[in-house]
């Protein structure tokens, strides 16, 4: 008996999630068996809309940082920012190679050029069915489908077993480019033996089998059809290479000239050129400089901007502020994909200022998913049938759709495991169980500052666009400590002050009142001044205005 119980104490895997569970996107999965760690994705959220001023959300990898010697490199699924947008990041702190496919890895480099990292950073392109040895592990890259071409599934062995990760998947029978979803090598997989399947959870809830990316072909094929008098707009996103193809296919057919607006749109369009992953027509694709030498209804423009972005160049369009395309009645444009949770306000509001300029809105049916349906998932389960199950990549709610649909695929209950981000997950051939927490959390990039922006100041920022500032400014004698000059009081998004003198005035008297009793006291610490401003403006523009703005005491010494 005692035997059997140090034989549970040895030889465990691993998993920890540091981001990519109870959310979408910031995927990162950290694999550790005794001295070997890989880390399987490194990508980036979008920020909520109570973080005011923030660019993206990047994960924290404080348990990387602290295992350091044993991170043997990251394993990247494909190229969506969600999973490798945070790569730039991390690499400044966690200096490791990275494995990807080709163009995987040329959305990657595209990213080191731009933070001057490619010549620090090990890279390996890795060809499907390839296997490499990383420490105590090796991976094995399986062809698998997406709305990102090269996406792959991997098979991680380890002395405890195998695990099986999905990444972002859909079983496509007729894929735009390259080859069907590896079903066999799943399933021979199975027959091996596997310890754990990490199975995509985005589409969970949904019944039935994801539409095949090749059926947008039609799609577009109508809208072409059936708007030959205007100029077609269409928005996607800039990584769906497979999307833009089938774009440049109906335009070539309907004899239109093509314009890739947008620069993550244009720097993705070139590598997937060169790599072979995206065949464009000769004379088809024109510069944007060159629209106007043709007329509007015989060009289209694919561009950035489906997700309601600001800054994207749809939306500086329908804002009237992009430098080179102007829009009207003779437009139409297409939305060809669905707003990610939390986008719905972004979108819908960029799809009425299109409208309001006369243009047509197309955004129902022009879009398909490219993740698993519930057939797809019992499929998947079906073919691997691991001992143990962790859905992962979704909310909470799809994590335990996925438990649920599993269940009734004959896995006992027990061996569904719906983890949380940090916990540790323990596993091998005898048991598994969460045996711990590692520190996990969001890091917060705004312009060039990471890291620098944490609650506080967020709550502050909060504040500030809540209920706006007030400055009382006034300046002491430095030997004598009398009140030279002031107070002076400055408000901004607070109340408009030429129409509310009173209110101003009286908050004046207030603090020179205050101030002049603080004198009188001898008080000689300019913090208990500034705190006496504080409490007792804060108090008197309660009672006035129900409002509690930032006030901020400046004192000057003369």
């Amino acid at each position: 008996m005692k035997r059997k119980k140090e034989l549970n104490q040895e030889g465990k895997l691993k998993i920890i999630a540091l981001g990519g569970l109870e959310q979408i996107g910031m995927n990162i999965t950290v694999f550790e068996y005794e001295d070997s760690i890989i880390v399987v994705d490194c990508g980036l959220s979008f920020p909520a809309d109570d973080m005011l001023g923030v660019d993206l959300v990047i994960p924290d990898v404080t348990y990387l940082l602290e295992n350091i010697e044993k991170v043997k490199g990251f394993v990247i699924t494909h190229g969506h920012e969600d999973h490798i947008g945070a790569l730039p990041y991390i690499l400044k702190q966690v200096n490791v190679p990275v494995y990807a496919t080709r163009l995987t890895m040329g959305i990657i480099e595209n990213k080191l050029r731009e933070h001057n990292l490619i010549g620090t950073t090990k890279r390996k392109v890795v060809k499907f069915g390839q296997s490499i040895n990383l420490g105590n592990f090796r991976v094995e890259y399986i062809k698998t489908n997406h709305s990102i071409v090269d996406a792959a599934a991997l098979a991680i062995y380890s002395p405890a077993g195998i695990v099986v990760h999905t990444g972002d998947f859909k079983v496509d029978y007729t894929p735009v480019f390259g080859d069907t979803i590896d079903l066999p090598r799943l399933a021979e997989l199975g027959k091996k033996g596997v310890l754990a399947l990490m199975c995509d959870s985005t589409n969970a809830e949904r019944p039935g089998f994801t539409q095949s990316e090749k059926t947008l072909s039609r799609v577009f094929d109508m809208i072409f059809s059936g708007h030959k008098d205007t100029r077609i707009i269409i928005a996607t996103f800039a990584s769906n290479v497979d999307r833009v193809q089938q774009i440049i296919n109906s335009a070539y057919r309907y004899g239109r000239k093509v314009v890739v607006e947008g620069r993550s749109m244009v720097n993705i369009i070139e590598t997937a050129s060169a790599l072979g992953c995206l065949n464009i027509p000769e004379h088809t694709l024109i510069n944007i400089e060159q629209l106007k030498d043709y007329p509007e209804e015989k060009t289209v423009i694919i561009t950035t901007g489906s997700q309601g972005e600001s800054m994207a160049a749809l939306s500086r369009m329908a804002a009237n502020i992009h430098r080179k395309i102007s829009i009207g009645p003779k437009d139409t444009i297409i939305f060809s994909s669905n707003p990610i949770p939390g986008n719905e306000k972004a979108v819908t509001k960029v799809i009425n200022e299109l409208s309001r300029k006369g243009a047509e809105v197309i955004f129902h049916d022009a879009h398909v998913s490219g993740h698993a349906c519930q057939e797809e998932i019992k499929l998947i389960y079906s073919l691997v049938r691991p001992k143990y199950a962790i859905p992962v990549h979704g909310e909470y709610k799809h994590l335990k759709a996925q438990a649920k649909l599993v269940e009734e695929l004959g896995i006992d209950k027990e061996h569904i495991y719906i983890i949380s981000p940090g916990d540790v997950l323990e596993l091998n051939q005898e048991e598994a169980r969460v045996c711990g927490k590692v520190p996990v959390g969001d890091i917060l990039v705004d312009g060039l500052g990471v890291g620098d922006v944490g609650n506080i100041v967020l709550r502050d920022r909060q504040h500030l666009a809540e209920d706006g500032i007030m400055i009382v400014v006034l300046a002491l004698d430095g030997t004598d400590g009398y009140l030279v000059s002031g107070p002076d009081i400055v408000s901004r998004g607070f109340v408009y002050v030429r129409e509310s003198d009173e209110l101003m005035e009286e908050a004046r008297e207030l603090m020179t009142e205050v101030i002049e009793g603080c004198l009188d006291k001898k008080v000689t610490d300019w913090g208990k001044i500034k705190m006496s401003i504080k409490d007792n403006l804060g108090n008197f523009v309660w009672k006035k205005t129900k409002r509690r703005p930032m006030i901020l005491p400046i004192i000057l010494e003369v």
